[in-house]
């Protein structure tokens, strides 16, 4: 197999069977065997031994050739014990103490399984609603978002899967305005994703500055209204802050819902590429783009042939995942066995157009995008129909627009255009419809060892033309793109582009065209130069609307960097100074007799000046600011009191890290402040230590935690300099940045190994070690 460096690290971290020790029991080849071999099993009732023994080959061949991949827990658990193969699943949420406990019950049980979850919150009745059975006050779907945020907290996955959340509102529930801005505080309601359900009614009142109806959802009568123009914007200015809210045309996706009489689609999975019903199942795989080529005269065109056989075998893939899939709830079982639901989509999009000399931002693209998917839409439909000439139809038969067209289809759905982060790692090839991240990275391998990471369509191509060499794709890596990098030939800078090369429109409109054969959404994130404007927001949502998606999601780069809490001055403290000497400072001085002899000292010796600090104030005031360290988030509570500067408090996120030694440098730093130690001295002791990861970020060079306590102290008694030596009254903290220049764009980093995150297809992936905050 030809898989690099970084796919194999991902395989082994997340992927291979291992045992209690975490010692590896498969390689590649062994894994994707055990997935064939399972797979295949569903055959069994319908063929001999021979040719059941062919279709595993089959399968093994498609998966280990990296032309196609299924998703994450199919490849972790098929023919393993586990054997719960969906990636996600919605669950309904229904406006009872009863209900919500049984959803948050059932979302834990997914979650423990791997899979995500997605939930409409719109049912539950708006906040200050009466509860007769109690005699009180509903506190509206937002608090309950976040008891569910907390219960996904709690349930970690062993490791390879976290738990992900959708949440979702319509946009004329009551309690939209809250929904809206839950999540302005990134360190808010974490586990999940939020999107606006809004209407073709509501759109179309934004557009022309009209007030629509907000319905109660207990009665569905009209309780009030709002101006649609003034939400939309406040859905734009929250997406423009830090990528949330997103947007679902609810209208559009249930348009077309293939089994209307089965309910009402309100709800899709964690990055929305999956509208379901309650219960309902996503079993999605991607076709590998990058390799359905043939070489000709001219380089490279579309293999149609093998893209159409590899459609067949994946359809035929998918549809038995339904079968050997032992799913986590009975509900589910029902509805995922009931309308077999697929959902084959594509990655390698932008590498396959990086091959065939095809600028992504151009019509070319968009029109090639619509052939491609088009083909792959008709194919499935054929395989699902030679399918169900064999097994039968799906059993929700009768309940689906197949019946009345006379069509027999083996599945309800045969199309989705998913994420696919770490598959894209496994394949080294560009995520799902995305445009290419970056040409060229430089990777840290050990403190003084650097690795250049290229990509390897524009590695072949710089080698071929004859312009590669180290130092220029250095260059290349500071810059962030090909664009205006002197070494690189024109007709090369304008084929690879990436993501913010490419003005939001060409976002959109390739979205749309996968859209337009895909039976149900597409995931991508229209991504945005920090630069970008709410204006800019405006006209992505305005043109997914006006274009067909089902859907979209933004990102404006550097939007979810670390942010400070705001202080608030403590009432009638007015006078402080920025150091305080030993007389100003209330900590103790005691005078200690000591017994020196055993020092070799002949006679007992007096030593005055021992500190004792003092007590710690009973209200504080100060600042908290989150900062990345390389092994993840570590967050700094700097306090004070009418005195000064007087403790610190640091807390790790789930990335891990050393607790223990970054909680004991900040006890030992509080009492040195209480006990009248000079800022500045302590500042200039913990400053500089280094530990294996710096990590590079807006405002802050930080080499390890003390590095970043004392850089974050310092940064406060700045702030009071700057202020007359008063705490009263300071403004924000993040107004006052650390001396070093910073020279490079502000990424969010990844929690577990902190290198650079990408945003794609609605979630956060890092392509170094494979996490994904989507699972």
């Amino acid at each position: 197999m030809k898989l690099s460096e970084n796919a194999k690290r991902v395989l082994e971290k997340r992927y291979f069977a291992k045992d209690e020790s975490g010692n590896l029991l498969e390689d590649a080849e062994g894994m994707f065997r055990r997935v064939a071999k399972a797979i295949s099993e569903a055959d069994a009732p319908y063929v001999d031994k021979k040719r059941l023994e062919e279709i595993e080959n089959e399968f093994y061949d498609m998966m280990v050739n990296l032309e196609f991949l299924p998703n994450s827990p199919t490849l972790m658990n098929a023919g393993r014990p586990l054997g719960q193969l969906s990636a996600c699943f919605v669950l309904p949420v229904e406006d009872s103490m009863e209900g919500i406990f049984e959803s948050i019950k059932n979302a834990a049980l997914i979650h423990k399984s791997g899979g995500g979850t997605g939930f409409s919150f719109s049912r539950l009745r708006p906040k200050g609603s009466a509860v007769k059975s109690t005699g009180g006050v509903a506190s509206g779907p937002v608090s309950f978002m976040k008891v569910f945020n907390a219960a996904t907290e709690a349930v970690k996955q062993g490791g390879t899967r976290r738990g992900a959340n959708m949440g979702i509102l319509r946009v004329d529930h009551p309690d939209i305005r809250e929904f809206i801005t839950c999540k302005q505080d990134n360190k808010d309601i974490t586990n999940f994703n939020i999107s606006v359900a809004v209407t073709e009614k509501f759109m179309e009142a934004a557009k022309n500055n009209q007030e629509y109806d907000l319905i109660d959802p207990r009665t569905g009568k009209p309780c009030g209204k709002e101006n649609a123009k003034e939400i939309f914007d406040m859905i734009v200015e929250n997406a423009w802050n830090n990528g949330e809210p997103g947007i679902i045309f609810l209208d559009r996706i249930n348009k077309y819902n293939v089994t209307p009489a089965l309910g009402e689609i309100e709800a899709t999975n964690p990055c929305g590429e999956q509208p379901l019903l309650p219960y309902e199942a996503c079993n999605l795989g991607s076709i590998n783009l990058s390799v359905m080529v043939k070489e000709n005269d001219e380089g490279y065109e579309i293999d149609f042939d093998k893209l159409k056989k590899i459609v067949w075998s994946a359809v035929h893939f998918l549809d038995n995942v339904i079968d050997v899939n032992k799913y986590p709830l009975e509900e589910i079982d029902k509805m995922a066995r009931g309308t077999r639901k697929i959902g084959l989509g594509v990655m390698g999009w932008a590498d396959l157009l990086c091959k065939l000399g095809i600028p992504y931002n151009s019509s070319r693209a968009v029109k090639l995008a619509e052939k491609v998917m088009s083909f792959i839409q008709e194919e499935s439909k054929k395989a699902s129909m030679a399918i169900a000439e064999v097994k039968g139809v799906f059993p929700f038969y009768e309940q689906s627009i197949y019946k009345d067209k006379g069509i027999k289809i083996r599945n309800a759905t045969t199309t989705t255009i998913a994420p696919t982060g770490t598959l894209s790692i496994i394949a080294g090839v560009s995520s799902g419809i995305e445009p290419l991240f970056a040409i060229s990275f430089i990777r840290n391998v050990m403190d003084n060892d650097e690795l250049i990471e290229v990509n390897p369509v524009f590695k072949d191509v710089a080698i071929k033309r004859g312009f590669y060499s180290d130092n220029l794709m250095r260059e290349i890596a500071k810059k962030g793109t090909v664009r205006g990098v002197a070494g690189v030939p024109l007709d090369v800078q304008e084929v690879f582009v990436t993501a913010h090369d490419i003005d939001p429109e060409w976002h959109v409109e390739m979205q749309a065209a996968f859209q337009k054969y895909t039976d149900n959404a597409v995931s991508k994130t229209v991504n945005l130069r920090n630069s970008a404007t709410k204006e800019d927001v405006r006209t992505v949502f305005m043109k997914a609307y006006e274009s067909g998606c089902k859907g979209v999601t933004i990102y404006r780069d550097g939007s979810r960097e670390s942010q400070v809490l705001n202080i608030g001055s403590i009432k009638g403290k007015d006078k402080d100074s920025p150091t305080k000497t030993q007389e100003d400072n209330p900590a103790v001085t005691q005078t200690h007799t000591t017994n020196t002899a055993a020092a070799g000292k002949s006679s007992a010796g007096t030593y005055t000046n021992k500190i004792v600090p003092r007590e710690r104030p009973v209200i504080t005031t100060g600042f908290t600011e989150k900062v990345r360290i390389g092994c993840g988030n570590l967050y700094i509570t700097v306090n004070y009191d009418e005195h000064g500067i007087c403790e610190v408090f640091t807390n790790l996120g789930r990335g891990g890290g050393c607790p223990s030694q970054s909680e004991a440098t900040s006890r030992l730093v509080s009492i040195a402040l209480r006990a009248g130690m000079d800022v500045q001295s302590l500042v200039e002791q913990l400053k500089g230590i280094r530990c294996a990861t710096t990590i590079k970020q807006r405002g802050l060079k930080v080499m390890s935690c003390p590095d970043a306590i004392g850089k974050v102290i310092e940064k406060v008694a700045k702030l009071q300099s700057s202020n007359n030596g008063k705490y009263e009254g300071l403004s924000m903290l993040s107004e006052f940045n650390d001396d070093e220049p910073d020279d490079e764009p502000t990424q969010q980093k990844c929690p577990e190994c902190g290198r650079k995150v990408e945003h794609e297809s609605g979630c956060v992936v890092c392509r170094h070690c494979g996490y994904s905050k989507c699972g």
